[in-house]
């Protein structure tokens, strides 16, 4: 009896999913770039860099001025895209084996895909999964190859035999994707770019095809700002002798160094934009313009020489804050919103469009709303931001962000506290953990963070 029930709910479920046309269910395509910082686009204010598509996708949609990732290193970071929850749940970084199998289970890939969406993913996926293939209808997993430590680490697909940029690749299996979706069922088109990461094993560190090598040629790059000394001296010692320091060193210890990887940075990200712009004209070609929603963030911030740094993993805005964008045909247009909203957020909200019911186990909300002429006010006023993983060149640490106060600490030396008021101080300078007067407020929030944290574990 059991067996049957179940049966039955199955072919409910199937068939009540089925019973949704191409019309009124829409296409979502779900665009991740990998380290590009909140600023890195002209929507944003940044008047150097071309992104005239992210653009484009902004003014015609609803732009996020404070988003954030919960985890800023790609790999626990990706896990709480697809399964819409903290990394101090899922437990999935690097070093950790695979990705539990119950959050695949409740993943947005698995769950689209059993909805009745046509699903499809290209690109770095980021997550050990030994399962990749069966989690998609179509899909391919690739990334930056390390073992070639020069170009070759990003020129090794091919298109027509010829060798093409990993973004090149991308963009054109998302619009094969688009070319051969059936007409007769949505599709969920996830595409995950590679670029603009740094190849970390070659000198040069930044890749592009040719075609941008005029770009930014003649731009001058003004200095970071908190790149004077003082600042890196603030750091405890297992940053200022971490990874973030040894990148710094790698891409902006010199003007000329710091000058060619801002080119090659930005230039990565235009050749991202370029692509953009041929999958919406192949959306228009293919008559699904009008119903395809479309998704655009990142997998972490970026430090780009603040501090004396690269790279990201730190609990500052620079490596937590990220670019976000939703595009649907026909709602709200060119809308910024302040909220605080983030990653674990993706899926609840990728489900809400589709008209499907959100797990109660995911920890994200829907931003759905905020596509509404008159949006409800958003509930979140604070969230954890965490990087657990134990290796020797990265500090783990925890904190809690609030739009005021911005708290955290080092794992490994919980004495060191920082505290932050972001309304004064929004380049988080002056660290008021040391400061007895702000002792109450550092309190609170290291009591608010413990509270939330302890939530999350149980």
């Amino acid at each position: 009896m059991v067996r049957f029930i179940s049966l039955s709910f199955f072919v409910f479920l199937h068939l009540n999913f089925s019973c949704f046309s191409q019309e009124n269910r829409p296409n979502i395509i779900f665009i991740l770039t990998d380290d590009q910082r909140w600023d890195a686009l002209g929507f944003a204010g940044n008047e150097l860099i071309q992104t005239p598509e992210m653009d484009r996708l902004a003014e015609e949609g609803v732009f996020f001025e404070n988003a954030f990732v919960t985890t800023p290193i790609c790999a626990a970071s990706r896990a709480s895209f697809l399964t819409g929850t903290y990394e101090r749940t899922h437990g999935y970084t690097f070093g950790q084996g695979e990705i539990k199998q119950e959050y695949i289970d409740t993943s947005y890939p698995a769950l689209m895909k059993d909805s009745g969406y046509h699903t499809g993913f290209f690109g770095k996926f980021g997550v050990n999964y030994s399962g990749f293939e069966s989690l998609f209808d179509v899909g391919e997993n690739y990334d930056r190859l390390d073992r070639f430590k020069d170009r070759r680490g990003y020129f090794y697909k091919t298109i027509d035999s010829d060798t093409v940029h990993l973004t090149r690749y991308t963009g054109h299996k998302a619009i094969e994707f688009i070319r051969q979706a059936p007409k007769d069922k949505p599709f969920m088109l996830s595409i995950s770019f590679s670029a603009p990461h740094a190849h970390d094993p070659s000198e040069e560190q930044f890749f592009w095809d040719k075609e941008f090598d005029s770009m930014y040629e003649s731009s001058l790059f003004p200095e970071p700002p908190l790149s004077s000394q003082e600042y890196f001296e603030a750091q405890p010692s297992y940053v200022r002798e971490g990874e973030n320091r040894t990148r710094w060193h790698w891409r902006f210890d010199t003007e000329e160094k710091y000058q060619s990887s801002m080119k090659g940075y930005y230039r990565m990200i235009s050749e991202i934009d370029q692509e953009i712009k041929l999958i919406r004209e192949e959306l228009v070609k293919q008559g699904k313009d009008k119903n395809t929603i479309i998704i655009l963030t990142s997998d972490n911030g970026y430090f780009i020489g603040e501090r004396q740094l690269a790279g990201k993993w730190l609990m500052y805005d620079n490596s937590l804050r990220v670019p976000m964008i939703i595009y649907q045909p026909g709602s709200v247009q060119g809308v910024r919103f302040s909220d605080m909203v983030l990653n674990i957020d993706i899926a609840p909200t990728i489900f809400d469009l589709a008209g499907i019911q959100i797990p109660k186990s995911w920890q994200g909300l829907s931003l759905a709303g905020f596509l509404d002429e008159k949006p409800n006010v958003f509930p979140r006023k604070e969230f954890i931001c965490e990087h657990l993983w134990q290796v020797d060149i990265i500090p783990p640490s925890e904190g809690l962000r609030t739009e005021k106060w911005k708290y955290f600490r080092y794992i490994n030396d919980p004495h060191h506290e920082e505290l932050y008021d972001l309304d004064s101080d929004p380049m988080e300078i002056r660290n008021l953990a040391l400061n007895p007067e702000f002792n109450d407020q550092l309190l609170e929030m290291r009591h608010r963070f413990e509270e939330r944290e302890k939530a999350l574990r149980n």
